[in-house]
């Protein structure tokens, strides 16, 4: 009697984290083409959320039947996490502008700018996870770099506004920058998770 040994499923985890990361790349340029003036981008960014939603659902599937994975499961199941907050909060964002009435202006749109550049870092640092640590941790450094960049607009903006005499304006639009701003930390901590997964696995 022949006996037929069955190898265990072992999905391909690292394919799907990365394929989220993609989808959010799309929906952070989306973002971007939104705070530049092209409301219709909104509309993209929602249906970009909704595609990187079910690619962590597939994750986190594949994450409970593997039975073995190439990085440990609490770091996939952690960058997943983190990178699914980043497109939600670009989403937020374009939410409440549209409850507040606001329009993004020329400092949102280049805030919005370095979180898409961020984004794609981040990209390529999932793509490296496995081959190369240290251009993992560069895209991971650049992710960070364009979040700097995200404060520093931010930071004069900020101080631009207290010129403007409108308060309306002045509270609707802080609440967008402070918004957008809050994309950049998410990409930060993506990156920072990135750099902890590398370092677990010297």
């Amino acid at each position: 009697m022949t006996k037929h040994w069955f190898l265990p499923h072992t999905p391909d985890v690292l394919a799907t984290l990365r394929a989220q990361a993609e989808v959010t790349a799309v929906g952070l340029a989306a973002f971007a083409a939104w705070a530049h003036g092209d409301l219709t981008a909104a509309q993209r960014v929602r249906d970009s959320e909704h595609e990187a939603d079910e690619h962590r659902r597939r994750l986190v599937s594949e994450l409970r039947a593997a039975f073995s994975t190439p990085l440990p499961q609490e770091d996939l199941y952690a960058l997943s996490e983190l990178l699914d907050s980043v497109l939600n909060h670009a989403k937020d964002v374009v939410r409440e502008a549209g409850l507040l009435d606001v329009r993004p202006d020329a400092a949102a749109a280049a805030m919005a700018d370095a979180a898409a550049d961020g984004v794609r870092h981040l990209a390529a640092g999932f793509g490296a996870l496995l081959s190369s640590g240290t251009e993992a941790t560069e895209s991971a450094d650049a992710a960070i770099a364009a979040e700097r960049r995200m404060e520093k607009t931010y930071r004069v903006a900020m101080r631009e506004l207290l010129t403007e005499p409108d308060l309306r304006h002045v509270v609707a639009q802080r609440e967008v920058y402070r918004r957008v701003l809050e994309v950049g930390e998410r990409i930060e901590a993506v990156a920072d998770r990135i750099w902890y997964a590398v370092v677990k696995e010297a």
